[in-house]
């Protein structure tokens, strides 16, 4: 006898985990499927660290979506009584053509945002463990800060278990059929269930339940480095704010020591390796640790000590870098939330909340017009 569920949510990371306890809190009954771990450190949402920010760079229409994430993320904080969200400020800098700085300048003027303009000298002086170059300019907010991906991740699933939903792990999807009925049929390498709605928040495996999304949500390959500073209270999350810095060579991204005793960062799409999941090599390689060395050496020098942690991840990035959340335009029963491209864990909480509104309404209030598949034509 095939189960069946009101909806299943294939992917219980940052994205999934938080759709399927959404849709439980709604009295929903609920599975969720997960290949690996809960939590897992084989795709997107882990790290000990991810950043958190108000201006959103990358399109003021990010904004909404984030100041509901900030209050979701409280609201999971009080419900389940872990410490997921640490402020710390944010730094969004570069030259003054920037797209970082100028773009997250245009996101706090546009959508009413807390925030100061500072010049490179100013940083330097408030925040030693900074040694920007003079020319570049800063937009320092006071909201931003870091979330904990893997007690996120554990704090939403608990909180779905605790509505009733089921969740497994270690149970590889294999493929998914539509019924006649309207529903969905997945088989996994276990078991077979049945549901009236599906979500996909499988990451960079998205593509292989959804050949449409081939060319949609494409894996890369991303290394992380922590290294020892040589002043280590100035990198403590009191002294030190996230940051996003444009440079010559690329868009790089930091944390203040937590949980590591070292100074985290990575460069975006670090050396622009596309991967199939599958088969990509997660070991660290030493030109991955030259090319994070550098940027170290240049702009944070007390923060470039000995190496203390080098680690893989994988963005899924879209052609324009922004997100997928959309349900299928010939199969309406399956809601799709992908290609978050780098940056999208700050947006768990609220990305969950919207697949849930598209799972069971097709629509929702929230502001998600960017994030459509019909931008993409045919695909899938």
């Amino acid at each position: 006898m095939t189960d069946r569920y009101d909806v299943i949510v294939v992917g219980v990371g940052g994205m999934g985990s938080a759709t399927t306890y959404h849709l439980a809190s709604r009295g929903l009954d609920v599975l969720g499927l997960e290949r690996y771990d809960v939590p897992h450190d084989m795709g997107s949402s882990h790290g000990v660290t991810r950043i958190i920010r108000k201006p959103q760079y990358e399109d003021p229409a990010y904004v909404p979506l984030v100041r509901r994430a900030y209050d979701l993320w409280r609201d999971l904080e009080e419900r389940t009584g872990r410490d997921l969200l640490h402020v710390t400020g944010g730094i969004d800098a570069g030259p003054p053509d920037s797209d970082v700085f100028a773009g997250s300048l245009r996101s706090c003027e546009a959508r009413d945002i807390d925030h100061e303009v500072l010049s490179a000298a100013e940083v330097n002086d408030r925040f030693p463990g900074y040694d920007l170059p003079e020319g570049h300019r800063a937009v320092y907010q006071p909201d931003g800060g870091f979330l904990v991906p893997e007690q996120a991740i554990i704090a939403h699933v608990e909180a779905a278990q605790a509505e009733g939903a089921a969740v497994r792990a270690r149970e590889p999807v294999a493929d998914f059929t539509a019924l006649s009925d309207g529903g969905v049929r997945v088989t996994t390498a276990k078991d077979a269930y049945e549901a009236d709605r599906l979500v996909v928040t499988a990451g960079a495996w998205a593509r292989k339940l959804l050949p449409g999304l081939a060319d949609v949500a494409v894996p890369e390959r991303q290394v992380l480095a922590w290294l020892r500073p040589s002043a280590p209270e100035r990198f403590d999350p009191e002294n030190f704010p996230v940051f996003v810095h444009a440079t010559a060579d690329g868009h790089y991204y930091g944390f203040p020591r937590y949980d590591v005793p070292g100074f985290k960062f990575g460069k975006f799409n670090h050396l622009g390796e596309t991967v199939d999941p599958d088969g990509m090599d997660r070991e660290p390689r030493p030109e991955d640790e030259r090319l994070l060395r550098a940027y170290a050496e240049r702009y944070f020098p007390e923060g470039a000590g000995p190496t203390m942690r080098l680690a893989t991840c994988m963005f899924t990035n879209t052609p324009d870098g922004h997100f997928v959340l959309d349900t299928l335009p010939d199969r309406p029963q399956v809601t799709v939330g992908a290609g978050f491209s780098g940056h999208g864990f700050k947006f768990a909480s609220a990305v969950g909340e919207v697949l849930a509104d598209l799972a069971v309404d097709g629509e929702t209030d929230r502001e998600v017009g960017l994030f459509g598949l019909d931008r993409f034509g045919d695909a899938p």
